[in-house]
């Protein structure tokens, strides 16, 4: 009897022997755990004492570095090199002014609002004398730019000049004045900039003269006694004026013939034979 109550009390230990296994293992990974993080805090915590904000260099008595700076600061002055300097920047100035001025009185005469130099008019047109006429075309800003361009080259060959009555905008604006002035001159259209090359053709604002050829269409042909570049400000109201006006939209050779044709030969002679050439 007593040795079967034994053996059952031993079957019974046996029997709660793996939950109590159980229990114990998850204690030991719990302790564990515990024990890395704490292991972990311990490893992070001299880290975080050593990091600190940004600090300033400490500042130094070394006598190479105060030498350096005080040669620095006793640094000798080149007067030459300044004067040099100072010297190129006033003529530079100089030069851009003079450039301006040049500009403006070359648009102030091309639109017939100063007298023009004497030199440009005579490269320009022919010397004003009692059997020289200049031809005058008289157009318009309202006129297609290509016509307008066409003209410019044609009368580029036999010294003629453009005339209009007036300035885009009214005369209290120059610059679409001088905008279209640059469009029609200029030989390559798609350059852009004062270097652009332009061509040898007064353009001029004188609404005198189309008052006293009675002109209404344009573009007409008028051969101009003189010098039909005198700007219309400084010129009286009975100045020369042309025998014929000629009408039509054709090229500038058919526009001379109709003048010749009209009884006007020898007021297109020297037009007709430098546009031969």
């Amino acid at each position: 009897m007593g040795a079967a109550l034994a053996v059952l009390l031993a079957s019974a230990a046996l029997a709660q022997q793996p939950a109590a296994t159980g229990q114990d293992a998850r204690a030991a990974i719990s302790a564990e755990g515990k024990a890395a993080m704490e292991r972990l805090r311990a490893a992070a915590k001299p880290a975080q004492d050593q990091l600190t904000g940004p600090t300033l260099p400490k500042r130094t008595d070394d006598p190479a570095a105060r030498r350096a700076f005080e040669g620095l600061r006793k640094r000798a002055a080149a007067p030459a090199l300044e004067a040099r300097v100072r010297g190129a920047l006033d003529a530079g100035e100089a030069r851009m002014a003079a450039e301006r001025e040049a500009m403006a009185s070359r648009l102030r005469q091309a639109l017939g609002l100063a007298a023009p130099e004497m030199a440009a008019i005579a490269k320009a047109t022919p010397a004003p004398g009692p059997k020289t006429w200049v031809p005058l075309l008289l157009v318009s800003s309202s006129m297609p730019l290509a016509e307008l361009r066409t003209y410019a080259q044609q009368l580029e060959r036999v010294r003629g000049v453009l005339a209009f009555r007036g300035m885009p905008g009214g005369l209290a604006k120059v610059g679409p004045m001088a905008k279209l002035s640059a469009d029609i001159l200029r030989i390559d259209p798609g350059c852009s900039g004062p270097a652009c090359a332009m061509r040898g053709v007064q353009l001029i604002v004188d609404p005198i003269v189309f008052r006293q050829h009675s002109v209404t269409r344009v573009p007409a042909l008028a051969m101009i006694p003189g010098d039909p570049t005198q700007a219309y400000c400084e010129r009286e109201a009975e100045s020369p004026r042309a025998s014929h006006v000629v009408y039509g939209d054709s090229a500038l050779a058919g526009l001379l013939e109709e003048y010749a044709r009209l009884g006007g030969k020898e007021e297109v002679r020297d037009a007709q034979s430098l546009a031969a050439r």
